[in-house]
């Protein structure tokens, strides 16, 4: 695979955790830098690892994982967005402040949700000739990049939405796992 296959195959990888991560950002009081940092190092760190794992199950057992990898994607995201519009919908009072950062628990669960497809990804790398190594950096860096953006531009739909952007953010992570189960459906039956 050629360097701009992979550059291009990075950033690819990263769109779905773009989209989550404006999301997360709708869902904070207006998010710094720093913490837009934090969530794309965590983001980018596992979207790092899981072409990796995907990688080593893809020579023992490839099948089993490219079956079910698009489901258990698509059920993390829509317990998180359901969890997510739950508490946008429920009575706030003023005094309650939407959260400066997120727990590292939230944001990885996240993050493993949008990164099965890079598991599956790392699967199918197995069996052409490519560098790992290489191309899992350059899928976490992309998506370290594209996340600290989503966080950013999420702050600015906070700002526009108030307490009902984590609505949005709910709603935007189950479309996200919607989009990952009917682009493995639609694959599927082509």
């Amino acid at each position: 695979m050629n360097p701009i296959a992979l550059i291009l195959l990075a950033f690819a990888m990263s769109t779905d955790a773009f989209a989550a991560a404006i999301g997360k950002g709708a869902s904070l009081k207006k998010p710094q830098f720093s913490e837009a940092l934090r969530t794309g190092l965590i983001f980018g760190s596992i979207e790092a690892i899981t072409p990796l794992i995907g990688w080593l199950i893809g020579k023992s057992a490839a099948a089993y994982v490219q079956a079910w990898a698009h489901w258990i994607a698509f059920l993390l995201l829509l317990a998180l967005g359901l969890h997510m519009i739950y508490e946008g919908l429920r009575p706030h009072s003023d005094e309650i402040e939407k959260p400066a950062r997120h727990s590292f628990i939230t944001i990885s669960l996240t993050a493993l949700g949008t990164s099965i497809d890079s598991m599956a990804v790392g699967i199918g790398l197995a069996f052409i000739n490519v560098n790992i190594w290489i191309a899992a950096s350059l899928i976490g860096l992309a998506t370290t990049l594209m996340v600290t953006l989503g966080v950013m531009i999420g702050g600015t739909v906070n700002a526009l939405l108030g307490h009902r952007a984590e609505v949005f953010g709910g709603l935007t992570l189950i479309a996200v796992g919607i989009w990952i189960l009917s682009g493995h459906i639609a694959i599927k039956y082509v």
